[in-house]
């Protein structure tokens, strides 16, 4: 099927003479004549009736062109794949109640001229492969063994989360000011969700043997909502909570944020991208996040010994 065929059926179905859709193309009237003609021989079908009042569709014409426009818009997008200066810049942010998300939104507002498609693919190893077939241009992610990566793949450490203890209005801990990180090993904290040899599951495995934390991923994870409705509940459970993390809670939950100190456990966030990538705003992303968001180093920040370095 020809592309320019289609292009000028449905060019003639919105202005309705054939002489209108070859100005707009640029061509000859007999030049879009022979166009529908050869479409129409390749459906074998007629598109149009000519009258004195210009063309209308046929019933055939009619149930095509809705297909028609879907044809060239994909055709469209096919051609602003390998266009990156026309598309919106693809950036996986992991989840969007995370810090990350909050990162891209910081980034929005100081360059509301850039567009942005935000993605949540759910892990490293996705984004890596996002970036590599071209999908993505950018991945809010941790980062646990660079030699591993593919040599095309780029990063750079963004942005240090500290994290807060979340409980409930019956915990023990709940007037507490702060808490030690050591002190933890004699509470339950409970985080539904980890999926082993993901990135974070590493970085709450690695807390657990330094401090003799007893993690709990048991149960199924039913999302946030379930989540602060347990805590909320429990006088024995806490979890953890990013200060960035996006979550509005009922005011009758009445939880608490308690600061962890010496050490304060750090979530290491590094962005990644494709080396070769062209799109103009990945690099006006990068320049950005330095700003907003330099790591953190010193004594009283915990991070597991693979990011460390």
């Amino acid at each position: 099927m020809n592309i320019e065929a289609v292009r000028a059926f449905v060019l003639i179905a919105e202005h309705g003479r054939f002489q209108d859709a070859a100005a707009e193309l640029r061509v000859t009237q007999q030049a879009v004549s022979k166009r529908i003609a050869a479409l129409e021989r390749f459906l074998g079908v007629p598109l149009f009736t000519r009258g004195g009042h210009g063309a209308e569709l046929t019933v055939d014409g009619r149930a095509f062109l809705p297909h028609a426009k879907a044809v060239l818009l994909a055709v469209r997008g096919a051609v602003e794949s390998v266009q990156p200066d026309r598309r919106a810049l693809r950036v996986d942010v992991l989840r969007r109640r995370l810090v990350s998300a909050d990162l891209v939104l910081d980034f929005h507002r100081r360059h509301p001229e850039v567009e942005i498609d935000l993605v949540d693919l759910g892990g490293a190893q996705a984004a890596f492969d996002a970036l590599l077939d071209g999908s993505i241009d950018a991945a809010f992610c941790c980062v646990r063994d660079a030699s591993a990566l593919p040599a095309v793949i780029s990063h750079r450490r963004v942005h240090d989360e500290p994290l807060e203890l979340l409980v409930g209005p019956r915990h023990p801990l709940a007037t507490a000011r702060e808490i030690r990180l050591v002190d933890l090993a004699a509470y339950r904290v409970w985080v539904p969700g980890i999926v082993v040899g993901t990135e974070w599951g590493d970085y709450y495995e690695a807390m657990a043997e330094d401090f003799r934390i007893g993690i709990d991923a048991t149960g199924p994870d039913f999302g946030m909502e379930h989540l602060l409705d347990t805590i909320t509940d429990s006088a024995t459970l806490t979890t953890f909570i990013g200060p960035r993390m996006r979550i509005a809670w009922p005011q009758r939950h009445e939880l608490r944020r308690i600061p962890i100190r010496r050490p304060t456990p750090i979530y290491p966030w590094s962005l990644a991208w494709h080396s070769v990538n062209r799109h103009p705003a990945l690099g006006t992303l990068r320049d950005h996040l330095p700003e907003t968001a330099a790591p953190t180093s010193g004594p009283d920040a915990w991070l597991p010994k693979w990011a460390r370095t």
